[in-house]
């Protein structure tokens, strides 16, 4: 790629909430690869992880995908565990108080964390840092220089922090800390480029811009990912509203995710977790908007690039010939997990144990929902209990067999 094929490439899936601020970075980006051209290096492009969570979903992944194409075009790729800024938690997107990890609790989360990373960033193509390498070693004297670059309005005019402070709610003076220890991240790694979203525009537009000038070095480069939306395609995905999907599923269950989306969330799913070129996601959605490609076959295609991403693009094909026979043939899979029946197994029991739901209630809400089988037979009753051998599905994509 060019020059400015790079620039339309890592800009896609980009938000500012302002087009001249877009277009500002999108100049400078443009500028900073000729100047990196001329001097035989590639772009220092980084993304920070705060390992407060162990499991990942596709939201989570988004910035990593980023940091994908910019390794795949040859430039230097460094994936920052946040050891240190975790002990805060970012602030960013809360308008509550974050609970404070243990160190252990950290390192347990970060390793899993750069375990999962590595299903899409290549491993020998990437550098490994922790931000504690040098935010350990602050003085206090170098903080007070960092933090007289901010004022306390800056922070109380953030939408987080405001609604506290409206609320009443209390905001705590270590909460404020977090955007100058991100700001000083991008400074260590001598940053070109950081990636994040857009609970992100403080911490890398105002924090790490002002520091980095600051301390005499280029600011760094934002580049700002929308939020993908979860599979109702409006909030954000969430484990917690039970819109996500988890990137340590089967491929089956991936794909079948992903088929549920509503239409509407295509293009910001294809902007902002698939490999496709700017070029190509265009291709597509104007043949569906032309009517010459029925938009289920465009979703297909998605979920066939979100799954070969974490796996093969074989597994890729059998979860696409699994769901068509499933789901559009009426068919139940062959190798479907088995549930041994004994005495007294309710429908209750197995749900709960099998974590298709946390409680009876919400057991009863799909049976409302007449959302579950047996033997193709509505159940209409959540306290079920099963008395012989048979097929059980809940919803569309699970099936479970049971049998003595």
């Amino acid at each position: 790629m060019n020059i400015d094929q790079q620039v339309e490439y890592f800009m896609q899936g980009t938000e500012y909430g302002d087009d001249k601020l877009k277009a500002n970075m999108a100049d400078e980006l443009r500028l900073r690869l000729k100047t990196c051209q001329q001097e035989g290096r590639p772009l220092r492009v980084y993304c920070g992880f705060d390992p407060r969570k162990a499991d990942l979903h596709l939201g989570h992944t988004v910035p990593m995908r980023k940091l994908r194409q910019f390794q795949e075009l040859g430039h230097e790729v460094t994936f920052l565990i946040g050891n240190y800024t975790s002990l805060i938690g970012d602030p960013s997107d809360k308008d509550i108080l974050r609970p404070q990890l243990t160190h252990d609790e950290v390192a347990q989360n970060a390793q899993t964390y750069a375990d999962q990373a590595f299903r899409i960033l290549e491993p020998s193509k990437t550098k490994i840092r922790y931000n504690a390498e040098w935010l350990a070693g602050l003085t206090f004297e170098q903080l007070i220089k960092l933090a007289s670059n901010f004022t306390l309005q800056q922070f109380l005019t953030r939408e987080n922090f405001k609604l506290r402070w409206d609320k009443g709610d209390a905001i705590y003076l270590h909460e404020t800390f977090y955007s100058i220890m991100q700001g000083y991240d991008a400074y260590a790694l001598q940053a070109d480029v950081q990636i994040g979203g857009t609970d992100q525009l403080f911490n890398i537009m105002t924090a790490a811009r002002k520091i980095m000038t600051s301390l005499g070095a280029q600011p760094n480069i934002a580049i700002i990912l929308g939020i993908l939306p979860g599979t109702d395609g409006i909030v954000k995905m969430s484990k917690s509203l039970g819109n996500h999907i988890p990137i340590n599923t089967d491929a089956r269950d991936m794909y079948g995710k992903v088929m549920s989306i509503p239409d509407t969330a295509m293009g910001q799913y294809f902007r902002l977790t698939t490999r496709l070129t700017p070029p190509e996601i265009n291709e597509i959605e104007s043949a569906m908007k032309a009517g010459s490609l029925h938009p289920r076959d465009g979703k297909m295609k998605l979920a066939r690039e979100v799954v070969s991403a974490f796996y093969s693009d074989e597994e890729a094909v059998e979860a696409e010939k699994a769901f068509v026979e499933t789901f559009q043939k009426g068919a139940v899979p062959e190798d479907i997990p088995e549930v041994k029946l004994v005495s007294g197994l309710t429908l209750i029991n197995l749900l709960i144990s099998e974590n298709l739901a946390n409680s009876g209630s919400a057991v009863r809400r799909l049976v409302q929902q007449k959302g579950i089988k047996f033997d193709g037979t509505l159940i209409d009753d959540p306290t079920f209990t099963f008395n012989k051998e048979g097929i059980l599905q809940v919803g569309k994509r699970h099936f479970f067999k049971i049998k003595k």
